[in-house]
């Protein structure tokens, strides 16, 4: 009997102990559901002009109150394998749109809640990928025959504030239209000749505690929420730049070293010798003609001395984005060194100077240059986490433009693309013979979530509004009927087009897209095997006698 192995368990000499495998028998797909479905209804109350606010603490014990479903699901530690996917593609959404990324997760979520009916009833998940497949061609056709506008010309102000008013309004409701104003005209004001060259990096958002939103404004240029460092706090005539990744004081070595000193005239010279170092090489820059010097780390309050000799303005930046973002603005080189730059390392800038804005004094760097614009978008608020949000709507509204440079066409919002959307596909599912005709009209049913959120959110009878758009869409001209979150008229029912609720055809499109994609990527999966952590022993949650890690032996 010794020589006798009795059968081990799948995997067991296949891979080292702490492995955990789930096999589709054991529930793998439906387990995969579950936990796609749980992150979807954490969104699902955020979505819509009345989304509620969710407060999330990271590991980092940060506070943030958004309603943002990108920054909630980036902030969440997610550990689950399938959520995760989920979780990348409204990454990939905001990446390449900046809005709809709560449409992703929601239609991400309600899709797999219709593929778990139908495996409830027989159908195999190859039939249900394959049917998605399908439904999702129907839906992207019936999208671009729902156009019902499109923004001619990016360079009008008014053109610009139809399209981002929408995208503000799910964020930012009751604010919209000042917010959306102010993005227009930033972004009227950094708009290049081919729209397609726009760069959302060319607005910027800077945000200053005191006062109501109603104070906020925008500032053609960038605005740094700090005062020059020296005494010359203003340059008014074209003047040339350095920018300089490195401190700005008397250079220390990489290794320790001692000096020994005998008496006090060798200690004045030792500090003499740096200083007059210093000095010159201040005195360099400034024979170059530099008139303002731009540093991402600190300025010692000896250069700070010799540069307020020469008369040069000297702004600490200390975020490198904001550096980066400065030296494409002015055209200058980041200097890892200190030191006289070359022609070529230079930069110019037409005009510096530090305005006082609600009690606290900012600086503008202004570019009179066509080619080099960008514009700053001044927020005032009563609380941080309000300027928070505020300036994640205002990222939404510059990234729907950016958006609008590939596909201008704009379709009905409020609901009303989606409830086109479930008739379509429904119908399409019913001409179509056989087994998969059950995904696609599963499929196309899922779009109703849209409508019915929006209703749940605002308070309002989901089914009988429901119900009335189902009517309206079956009438001729009823294309753009979406949900009235206001219920002006009590029937919770309006014309979304007439209102200007429109939404970009092109982040709707890669939102579906991106969903579809997710949903058939997890239900192909049929095993999940999960190595054991990496690290140390994991110290139990109850409480046991004596030490928990003491060795018994």
């Amino acid at each position: 009997m010794s020589g006798l192995q009795l059968p081990n368990a799948p995997g067991t000499q296949l891979f080292k102990p702490g492995y955990q495998t789930y096999q589709s028998e054991d529930g793998a797909i439906n387990r995969n559901i579950n936990a796609c479905r749980e992150i979807a209804s954490i969104v699902r109350t955020s979505i819509g002009p009345c989304g509620r606010n969710k407060i999330v603490i990271n590991h980092l014990q940060k506070i943030f109150l958004t309603s943002d479903a990108a920054t909630i699901l980036r902030e969440l530690d997610v550990i689950h394998p399938a959520a995760k996917l989920m979780v990348m593609a409204s990454q990939q959404q905001q990446s390449e749109m900046g809005d709809a990324t709560n449409l992703v997760i929601i239609l991400a979520g309600e899709f797999l809640n219709q593929a778990e009916s139908l495996l409830r009833i027989g159908l195999h998940t190859a039939d249900i990928i394959q049917g998605y497949e399908l439904a999702e061609k129907v839906a992207q056709s019936t999208l671009a025959d729902l156009s019902v506008d499109k923004v001619e010309n990016l360079r009008s102000e008014m053109e610009l504030y139809k399209a981002i008013m929408p995208a503000i309004a799910s964020k930012q409701y009751g604010n919209e239209e000042l917010l959306a104003k102010l993005v227009a005209e930033a972004v009227f004001s950094v708009m290049p000749k081919n729209p397609k060259a726009f760069n959302v990096d060319n607005v910027r958002v800077v945000k200053v505690m005191g006062s109501s939103m109603d104070a906020s404004r925008v500032v053609k240029g960038m605005v740094f929420n700090r005062e020059p460092e020296g005494t010359v706090k203003k340059i008014s005539s074209k003047a040339r730049v350095a920018v300089f990744n490195c401190p700005i004081d008397i250079s220390q070595t990489e290794t320790k070293g001692t000096v020994l000193l005998h008496d006090a005239k060798e200690m004045l010279n030792f500090s003499k010798d740096e200083e007059s170092h210093l000095e010159s090489m201040i005195k360099s820059i400034a024979d170059t003609g530099i008139k303002v010097i731009f540093s991402g780390q600190n300025v010692g309050e000896l250069a700070l001395n010799y540069l307020n000799r020469n008369d040069i303005l000297v702004l600490r930046v200390p975020s490198k984005f904001d550096l980066r973002r400065l030296c494409s603005v002015v055209g200058a080189t980041p200097l890892a060194r200190l030191g006289p730059p070359m022609p070529e390392e230079m930069g110019r800038v037409d005009i510096v100077e530090t305005v006082e804005i609600g009690g606290d004094r900012v600086t503008v760097v202004r570019q009179e240059n066509e080619v080099t614009r960008t514009s700053t978008i001044v927020v005032r608020g009563a609380t941080q986490g309000l300027l928070d949000d505020v300036e994640r709507a205002i990222d939404d509204g510059v990234s729907v433009i950016k958006s609008l440079t590939k596909d201008a066409r704009l379709i009905p919002g409020a609901g009303a693309s989606e409830i086109e959307l479930v008739q379509k596909i429904v119908q399409q599912g019913e001409k179509t013979p056989g087994i998969l005709q059950h995904a696609i009209k599963k499929y196309g049913e899922a779009f109703e979530i849209i409508p019915r959120i929006l209703a749940e959110n605002a308070g309002l009878d989901a089914t009988e509004v429901l119900g009335r758009l189902y009517a309206a869409h079956g009438k001729k001209g009823g294309v753009a009927t979406g949900v009235d979150v206001d219920d002006n008229d009590s029937t919770g029912i309006f014309d979304a087009k007439e209102h200007g609720i429109l939404d970009s055809l092109a982040a709707k499109s890669w939102a579906i897209k991106l969903a579809t994609d997710t949903v058939n990527t997890i239900l192909s999966v049929d095993q999940i095997v999960m190595a054991k952590r990496a690290g140390g022993p994991v110290m139990p949650k109850t409480a046991m006698p004596g030490n928990w890690d003491d060795d018994d032996d």
